[in-house]
């Protein structure tokens, strides 16, 4: 049973990626008493959260409700950057390009239609302006598209390490190197966790937010919930000026077709550039957790047509992100179906990380039983069997 939203409960947050942190603090603020649990290093190097960047944004295709959700973070991210030692969250603009001109029914189109609907104020480009304000595009791909002046990126690695400073402070428990071996079950509830040097911690609840490990740990979710790498690439750009935030801000390439999102030059010199796309299957600790030459190829020939000044680029670094995939797209923030006394929250599905602002709110949320629409809609869900995700951006492959 789900703890009252008027009693303060003992809980176990499992996983200190950026569903494990805001839902502790969240929680916290609520008066629960909290013990966060993560085998470390925080942050975690293999965690999705982990990396220098992850994409803020608006823009959701025709999807209203995530745009509005989208609107309440936007706030949540200018406060914690008036709130923190320095901002972590840049608002650079998010450029979105379409090979054909916009149409109904497409990513680009319907994000720029619902952004305009709802007062916010999208620039629509021709071809023509494409190429004259951002020049490291190449002038032929892409016929049209829009740049929406809100959103941008957040230094997604320092904003989890931020967090993380926040929760003794706020009067939670931290154990950063243990290790969860199981579920602790008594009397047909989850009561605790088993840890891996034999501790047993006990609580009213555990809130499992492993992400990608989720269905490893709990294999009854395997049917759910899937993980996948997505490949990511940091790359040294021979002229930096041409990756400026004014010149190269946050982009989508076609990104239903293209999958190939990025970002103007962090100040550690690199540019990033990812792809939000199928994926490949693979355990979070798997051997096989690296960028492959045929996705290399497969980056090389969109810049040679796409940003030629990245072309040549030195590839500095690489890395597999580590989706947690539902069947469609939507994240999963419930009670287990089977095991009183666990929630399990994951299913980012590589879209969750801009949700963070609100993101423990609604997870508190279900902790103390409260039903809201949202939560509705990331309710466990099996008899969902789509075709393919209802994320409009990554409708590919």
């Amino acid at each position: 049973m789900a703890a009252s939203a008027n009693r303060s409960s003992n809980i176990i947050v499992v996983g200190a990626g950026i569903f494990g942190v805001t839902a502790t603090l969240a929680l916290l603020s609520r008066g629960h008493r909290v013990t966060l649990v993560d085998p470390g290093p925080l942050p975690h190097p293999l965690a999705a959260s982990t990396d220098i960047s992850k994409v803020v944004r608006l823009d959701y295709g025709a999807d209203v409700d995530y745009m509005a959700w989208m609107e309440e973070a936007l706030d949540g991210w200018r406060r914690w950057n008036r709130e923190w030692p320095r901002p972590l969250f840049h608002e650079t603009g998010v450029l979105a390009l379409a090979r054909t001109p916009l149409a109904p029914g497409g990513f680009e189109y319907e994000s720029f239609k619902r952004l305009e609907a709802r007062g916010h104020r999208p620039q629509r480009l021709s071809q023509a302006e494409i190429a004259r304000r951002f020049p490291a595009w190449s002038a032929g791909p892409f016929v049209d598209g829009y740049l929406n002046p809100e959103g941008g990126y957040a230094e997604s690695g320092e904003v989890v390490a931020q967090l993380i400073s926040a929760i003794a402070p706020a009067g939670g428990t931290l154990r950063s190197a243990t290790r969860v071996e199981r579920l602790l079950e008594e009397a047909g509830a989850v009561r605790g966790v088993l840890c891996a040097d034999g501790q047993l911690l006990r609580a009213d609840q555990v809130v499992l937010t492993v992400g990608a490990w989720t269905p490893h740990l709990l294999p009854e979710t395997a049917d759910s919930l899937r993980s996948v790498g997505q490949p990511v690439f940091h790359l040294r750009p021979q002229d930096p000026s041409l990756f400026a935030p004014e010149r190269f801000p946050t982009f989508f390439a076609d990104i239903a077709q293209s999958g190939y999102y990025g970002f103007p030059q962090h100040p550690i010199g690199v540019v990033k550039i990812a792809n939000h796309g199928v994926g490949v299957p693979m355990h979070p600790e798997s051997p096989q957790r690296k960028v492959s030459a045929d996705q290399i190829a497969a980056l090389r020939a969109f810049l040679r047509n796409c940003l030629p000044p990245l072309a040549d680029a030195e590839i500095v670094s690489t890395r597999v992100c580590l989706y947690s995939d539902t069947r469609d797209g939507h994240l999963w923030i419930a009670p287990h179906p089977q095991r009183p006394g666990l929630i399990v929250c994951s299913g980012d599905s590589g879209h969750a990380f801009k949700f963070a602002p609100v993101l423990g709110a609604l997870i508190a949320d279900a902790v103390e039983g409260r039903m809201s629409p949202r939560l509705l809609r990331f309710r466990h869900r099996p008899e969902v069997q789509p075709l393919r995700g209802e994320e409009a951006a990554r409708h590919h492959g």
